[in-house]
């Protein structure tokens, strides 16, 4: 492999079978996330930018005419800047992988959730615009399509998802505040019911009735729990407790990320950090037969399957180094 610099970009002749990626805003939370987990990955060459030409749009523009590949973790204001400079170069552009808000529900974008349905890895693999899942929706959809497909949630059923999350998801000034003993024990937030997860929640679970989502965040720094509860005697055929647990297993039936583990292990208690620094993703069904209730529970890490690890899930799908569904990132 031959490197060379030019107007501030790392050119470089890739070898043969090798591909390319430019993490366009690569200092953030989830940028690091991603190029720290690249560097296990055989295969994939990581390019940069020198700082000072971050925002130089000839630069990046530059770049990103010599690369397979281009994730984007910025703000989405400025995803949708970088997706219309890429565009410039027509048949030249590069693939996109946006981890943003910004394309998540938009037309002619992917949905970069491998283990969502049987056919989603195929259109990750073939589709030139990916867009990665926001983490709290990965539990909320992994918990609720399923069933809802089945048939035994009825797709006008009111749900309320409530998760929490470690301080880590909520950007640089979150994580300072917390760091830095000026952020609260325990917060909810979102409370205006309008928080920019709702909508690919309501749109990949197959709800028609828009769900409502109550987020908080706690005093640790990643992991994550997103739960659901639901009244069995509402859902089709009032099934037990055992039979969601049943549903969920089979749909994620061979899938190395995603799991259904026994609830009774727990004994009752779950916490939110047991999964950091990995990629998974496990999926539980509490439930009191007796009364007639049940409370899905997933767990995982925000900055794993929540974010950077789902983003290398994607991107090895994409570039051909992975089937995705039934492949561990």
């Amino acid at each position: 492999m031959v490197r060379r610099r030019r107007s501030g970009v790392e050119t470089v002749t890739k070898a043969a079978g090798s591909a390319s990626v430019f993490i366009d805003g690569e200092a953030g939370t989830t940028g690091l996330g991603i190029r720290d987990r690249l560097r296990d990955v055989p295969g994939i060459t990581v390019r940069s930018i020198d700082n000072d030409k971050r925002k130089d749009p000839a630069a990046r523009k530059e770049l990103m005419a010599q690369v397979d590949a281009v994730v984007l973790c910025l703000p989405d204001d400025a995803a949708k800047e970088s997706v219309a400079l890429a565009a410039e170069l027509g048949d030249a552009a590069p693939r996109i992988l946006d981890a943003s808000t910004a394309h998540r529900v938009a037309p002619g974008w992917v949905y970069g959730f491998p283990e969502m349905a049987p056919e989603q890895a195929a259109a990750i693999a073939a589709s030139r615009h990916v867009t990665n899942p926001g983490c709290y929706p990965t539990g909320a959809i992994a918990l609720l399509k399923p069933l809802v497909e089945a048939g035994v949630l009825p797709a006008d059923y009111p749900i309320a998802v409530h998760a929490v999350s470690g301080y880590s998801g909520g950007g640089k000034s979150m994580i300072e505040d917390y760091e830095a003993h000026r952020a609260p024990a325990f917060e909810l937030y979102g409370l205006t019911l309008e928080h920019k997860h709702v909508p690919e929640i309501h749109n990949y679970t197959g709800l028609v009735r828009r769900p409502i989502f109550i987020p908080s965040v706690g005093t640790f720094r990643q992991g994550m729990l997103v739960t659901v509860a639901l009244h069995l005697d509402l859902l089709a055929g009032a099934p037990k407790p055992g039979d969601l647990e049943a549903l969920l297993a089979a749909y994620f039936q061979g899938s190395d990320l995603v799991s259904v583990q026994p609830a009774a292990d727990l004994k009752g208690r779950i916490e939110p950090e047991a999964l950091n620094d990995t990629d998974r993703l496990e999926l539980r069904v509490f439930g009191n037969e007796a009364r007639g209730q049940a409370l899905l529970v997933a767990r995982l890490d925000n900055l794993g399957k929540g974010a950077s690890g789902a983003a290398v899930q994607n991107l090895k799908v994409m570039l051909g180094l992975s089937k995705g569904a039934r492949a561990a990132a």
